[in-house]
């Protein structure tokens, strides 16, 4: 009789909808902590009918301790599942300390130091290193990292970043947009000696002494909202060759406008360009605001086919280098999907530009 009073449920006990549908994730998720997911599940049950001893059939929980989570569950709901406070040891470091240490961290160390290591500041601080680094860990500081900017001093930045974020986020029908630039002065670099490939535990390794080839430029424009990209290879990024992608690059196009963007370098506006832009009235120039040719999509990509291609490239020759330049382009084509335009924090620079995009006719 005792024993079986031991394993009965006392009262019945159910859960709400919400309640339950929480508890359910609780009880299969595999990333939190598994007490966790094993206190849900006997709350489950629990509301399933279940007696304690099937219960602990299935969860190994003894019936004290489901009593206890019952009873927990109860007070304080999803807040009484969760673990007390664990004692140990004292922290050391109050939140003034704290601050004086992070104060610290953003002043100049010493005029012939730039930045703090944590092992130096915390000589100063009279703390341990390691109390250092989670203090910039959990601040975010890295005074070791240096990232670099350019202000745009552009009278006119908002009108025309306005203008570039308007033909990306709101464009006009049966019109075209294109973002083209050049990146110039790619190297055919070859190596001295033959490179060891890489193996378990050892990174591949190249001959530091390197062979320069020659250089090419790469013209490329970006169809914004296709993300298809057509690339050509010239020895000199002159007006002449400029003029001449101009040409390939519109030459599909049979829509009434043509909107192409461009950053400020001369060769895009050279009296011979210019000449070209009078002949073709369909197509419109939007140069990006000085310093800013971040708006211009191409530059995304440039960023990959560096990373992708030639930065770690080896190349035996200058047609090596362009064969591969474009194979990559073809095969970047291939799915070759429109870049998603955002702006974190529009605060900074255009917050008028995104409030109200501007519709080009």
């Amino acid at each position: 009789m005792v024993q079986g009073f031991m394993f009965a449920t006392a009262e019945p006990f159910s859960l709400t909808s919400p309640d339950r549908e929480r508890l359910e994730q609780l009880a299969r998720s595999t990333r939190g902590s598994a007490g966790l997911a094993r206190r849900a599940r006997v709350l489950l049950q629990l509301a399933e009918g279940l007696s304690l001893r099937r219960i602990r059939e299935h969860t190994g929980m003894s019936p004290r301790r489901i009593r206890a989570w019952k009873r927990n569950w109860q007070q304080r709901g999803f807040d009484g599942l969760l673990d007390a406070p664990r004692p140990g040891r004292r922290k050391k470091l109050t939140a003034a300390r704290e601050a004086r240490v992070l104060a610290a961290t953003k002043e100049s160390s010493s005029e012939a130091v730039t930045h703090w290591s944590t092992r130096r500041l915390a000589k100063r601080m009279g703390v341990s290193h390691m109390t250092v680094m989670r203090l910039w860990h959990k601040a975010g500081l890295q005074p070791h990292r240096l990232r670099g900017y350019m202000a745009s001093p552009d009278p006119a930045f908002k009108a025309k970043a306005k203008d570039i974020l308007g033909l990306y986020l709101d464009p006009p029908k049966n019109t075209a947009v294109f973002c083209i630039d050049e990146k110039t002065a790619i190297q055919a670099l070859d190596r001295s000696q033959p490179a060891l490939p890489m193996r378990a535990g050892e990174v591949e390794r190249r001959a530091v002494e390197y062979v320069r080839h020659g250089t090419v430029a790469l013209f490329a424009a970006l169809e914004v909202h296709k993300g298809k990209v057509l690339g050509r290879c010239v020895p000199h990024h002159t007006s002449e060759e400029f003029e001449e992608f101009l040409n390939q690059a519109v030459s599909g196009e049979h829509r009434k406008t043509i909107h192409v963007i461009l950053d400020n370098l001369t060769v895009h506006k050279t009296p011979l360009v210019r000449a070209w832009q009078k002949q073709h009235p369909n197509v419109q120039f939007h140069f990006t605001p000085t310093y800013a040719s971040w708006l211009n999509q191409v530059e995304i990509w440039f960023g990959m086919i560096s990373r992708d291609c030639i930065r770690c490239g080896v190349f035996h020759s200058v047609p090596d280098l362009v064969h591969k330049i474009m194979t990559y382009i073809r095969q970047y084509n291939r799915n070759a999907p429109p870049f998603r335009w955002t702006y974190t924090n529009p605060r900074k620079r255009t917050r008028e530009s995104l409030s109200s995009v501007t519709r080009h006719e």
